[in-house]
């Protein structure tokens, strides 16, 4: 299915399919208790999630929303978990799904506990990987990199400017 930017895939505490994102960004966000959305992932191509709900079906943990068009195939959860206990390699895959997903968790601690001028930067270049042609100002807003790198909106306003504190 083509979702455009903006358009949601799941929403946070639904259950049932898994997906996998072919091309494109997704975001996901989680409510907090007074309402106001906190963006803690994106989702690049090949990703295969929820990821918790790999190897179990749970609740989804955030609302998952397309940052770019992007091409995103529903998995049914039942031929998922099925396909799980016909064949063990299919463990396999998920563990290997989960590897890369903690790879890429990784990558953004080393950004979020790189130098606070430096965080802005190793965002736009871990971006760039997927999406060359998209600054990161037309893909998040500045509230949006600011919880993602572990910095406030104005710091990030700030460094976006080039003022140093």
């Amino acid at each position: 299915m083509k979702y455009h930017r903006g358009e949601i895939i799941f929403r946070q505490g639904e259950t049932g399919n898994l997906f996998r994102l072919h091309t494109g960004l997704l975001k996901v966000v989680r409510l907090r208790e007074d309402g106001t959305p906190f963006l803690f992932n994106i989702l690049t191509p090949g990703e295969v999630f929820p990821h918790h709900s790999l190897l179990s079906p749970q609740p989804c943990h955030g609302t998952a929303i397309a940052l770019v068009t992007s091409e995103v195939e529903r998995i049914p959860a039942a031929a998922w978990y099925e396909s799980l206990e016909e064949n063990p390699y299919q463990y396999r895959e998920a563990a290997l799904l989960l590897q890369k997903t903690l790879r890429k968790i990784q990558e953004r601690i080393s950004m979020v506990t790189a130098h606070r001028e430096d965080r802005i930067e190793g965002l736009r270049q871990w971006l760039a990987r997927y999406f060359p042609d998209h600054p990161i100002e037309k893909m998040l807003t500045q509230e949006e990199m600011g919880q993602l790198l572990g910095i406030s909106r104005e710091t990030v306003n700030r460094l976006l400017n080039g003022k140093r504190r």
